[in-house]
């Protein structure tokens, strides 16, 4: 993207594993500074869990560990397991991502040979629905249930490791054999385009980019402010108060995105603060 933008300065909100598709946000020049709201909004997935086998990985990129198999599971009882996975959970990480452990990627101390267990953490699944249940035999001819899933959840969370924790909890193994990233914040598949076509846009100078005051809206509350605001905002001065818990996009009367706002007390009265500026006065 660097190479087709003509730009070194562009970001990205969270990449995909490399069996994944699907929505990756990019930020390109100043909106590079967006990113970090980006990365903690929540997605939605369409996924594919593959009952009746573990792997190293909890995902199909990994070595089959077990093969327990599924033939003796019912639809029901994988619909009843999901419901403790859904809503706020604590969620142990696949060993194989990218969490850090003493300096060090999760995934390379396991590709090294070590055993490593990472503690859970608050995650929320706030929908988890199952949309296809197929019967199958994996290559080692074992019975298989393929169950396609939709699952919407906050940042941090792992698919893969709902695909293990569901295995686990019906006693037979569980992997992800397919992911696709279907929305992040405000941001989905019918506003994403892939490499080929951003290659023949850039070739013709017609690379469209979402600008940043539609960028920021896709992932908190826009704040319009008048002029005198926006003046205020761009020399980094505090106006009224927002009213909102999170971040708040600031655009002014030409529809520029002015600053990113949080609400902030200061001697006994609450302000709007200009937590990153944008359009500097």
């Amino acid at each position: 993207m660097r190479r087709l933008l003509r730009t070194r300065k562009v970001g990205h909100a969270g990449t995909l594993d490399p069996m994944a598709t699907g929505v990756l946000v990019l930020g390109v020049g100043r909106s590079t500074r967006l990113l970090t709201y980006v990365v903690g909004a929540d997605k939605t997935y369409l996924g594919t869990i593959r009952l009746g086998q573990d792997t190293v990985t909890d995902d199909a990129e990994g070595d089959v560990t077990s093969s327990a198999g599924a033939a003796g599971i019912a639809e029901s009882a994988v619909r009843d397991a999901l419901v403790p996975l859904t809503g706020d959970i604590l969620q142990v990480p696949s060993s194989v991502s990218a969490i850090k452990v003493d300096g060090q990627r999760s995934y390379a101390r396991v590709r090294s040979g070590e055993d490593v267990a990472l503690p859970s953490r608050p995650v929320t699944v706030s929908e988890l629905v199952v949309t296809d249940v197929r019967r199958g035999a994996a290559e080692d001819g074992t019975a298989v249930l393929d169950v396609d899933v939709r699952v919407t959840c906050s940042s941090g969370t792992y698919i893969r490791a709902i695909a293990r924790d569901l295995g686990a909890a019906l006693g037979t193994g569980g992997h992800l054999t397919a992911l696709r990233r279907t929305r992040v914040g405000g941001f989905d598949l019918d506003r994403a385009a892939d490499l080929d076509a951003l290659a023949a846009a850039s070739e013709a100078g017609e690379i469209a980019l979402i600008g940043p005051a539609d960028a920021a809206g896709a992932v908190m509350p826009v704040r319009r402010v008048d002029a005198a605001e926006a003046a205020s905002l761009g020399y980094g001065q505090r106006i009224d108060a927002s009213g909102e818990d999170g971040p708040v996009a600031a655009v002014g009367p030409d529809g520029v995105l002015v600053a990113v706002l949080g609400d902030e007390r200061r001697d006994g009265a609450v302000r709007a603060k200009p937590v990153i500026v944008l359009a500097p006065r």
